[in-house]
């Protein structure tokens, strides 16, 4: 019995002395600050030590731009966005947007000119003293393209791919140009027709001792000029739509057509030939050549390889085209 007693007596301490350890743990554990019991104990009087939380705004990279710049004056002429023409959504429209850009910047739009430039042809006065054209310049349309696709996907600088064509021809045979008639070719006139007549003789005068290098490229336009009154152009009978209407400068196509005629005896290339719309009698059907400032012209160009000389001699009812050259180079031409 006593041993029953004294063992209860034991288990009654243990349980006090367990009670007692878990309220100075409970103790403790109060006493210890937590951050969110800390952050509720402060308030705005006392001041906050809780960091603000920082929001960081993304800001998208900006859009890619293509700056195209003129390398001889190394001027900026032309932005363009590739998003903002459909580069991302359709590769094939935005294809057509930039070849159509780079025709423009080629050949002119809406009465402003391009870069491209034809050739004025150097040419020889009456005492035989050069009279220096221009080069043709080109904008190679199909580089400036590819150089603007290179750059659509991260934008950059372009530079525009101007060529330039000087005269295929050495000054040093300048003197020996006058030499040989390798073609000639004549057509005839009424010596009444003094206006028409007129208009014949001024252009003739003007494409006479013209030099047509290897290669260079022959405008009756760009080499004859405007015709009209300030130029000395006369009234005269002219064909538009099949039928003889008054114009200033009829009679210009007799000098065109005679031109073609002899200049058709070797290789050259045709860029540009129209025909009249009837026939005209002073050349064989389908043997004349219709030009009118502005709008027909009468192109072509050289290639043999040798240049050759445009002489033109104008009589009382007559007009002779002759294409001269060096002796050295008949051989060519043959």
């Amino acid at each position: 019995m006593k041993k029953w007693i004294s063992a209860f007596l034991f288990i009654m301490l243990i349980g006090l002395f367990g009670c007692q350890q878990q309220s100075v743990i409970e103790q403790h554990i109060e006493s210890e600050e937590t951050p969110e019991r800390v952050e509720q104990q402060q308030t705005p009087q006392t001041g906050s030590t809780k960091q603000p939380v920082v929001q960081t705004e993304i800001i998208p990279a900006p859009a890619p731009v293509i700056n195209i710049i003129d390398p001889a004056s190394n001027k900026l002429i032309h932005t363009l966005s590739p998003i903002d023409l459909g580069y991302e959504m359709d590769i094939a429209a935005y294809i057509a947007k930039v070849e159509q850009l780079a025709k423009e910047l080629a050949r002119g739009v809406d009465g402003k000119p391009g870069y491209d430039q034809r050739m004025i042809l150097d040419r020889l006065d009456e005492q035989g003293n050069l009279i220096e054209g221009n080069p043709q310049v080109l904008l190679r349309e199909s580089i400036l393209v590819e150089r603007i696709m290179e750059a659509s996907a991260g934008g950059g600088t372009v530079e525009l791919p101007i060529e330039i064509r000087e005269s295929g021809y050495d000054s040093e045979d300048i003197p020996y140009l006058d030499d040989v008639v390798i073609a000639s070719y004549t057509t005839y006139f009424k010596p009444a027709d003094t206006n028409r007549n007129k208009n014949i003789e001024l252009s003739a005068k003007a494409i006479n001792n013209t030099i047509v290098g290897s290669g260079d490229q022959f405008s009756f336009n760009t080499v004859v000029g405007p015709r009209d009154e300030t130029n000395g152009y006369q009234p005269a009978p002219e064909i538009i739509n099949k039928k003889l209407v008054m114009g200033i400068g009829g009679g210009v196509c007799q000098t065109s057509s005679t031109l073609f005629n002899a200049v058709d005896y070797f290789p050259v290339k045709y860029i540009e030939w129209h025909h009249h719309s009837i026939d005209i009698g002073y050349v064989p059907k389908g043997r004349d050549a219709t030009v009118s400032y502005g709008g027909l012209d009468f192109r072509f160009q050289n290639t043999a390889d040798a240049p050759f000389l445009i002489k033109t001699i104008y009589g009382d009812d007559f007009l002779t085209i002759e294409i001269r050259t060096a002796e050295k180079y008949v051989g060519v031409f043959k």
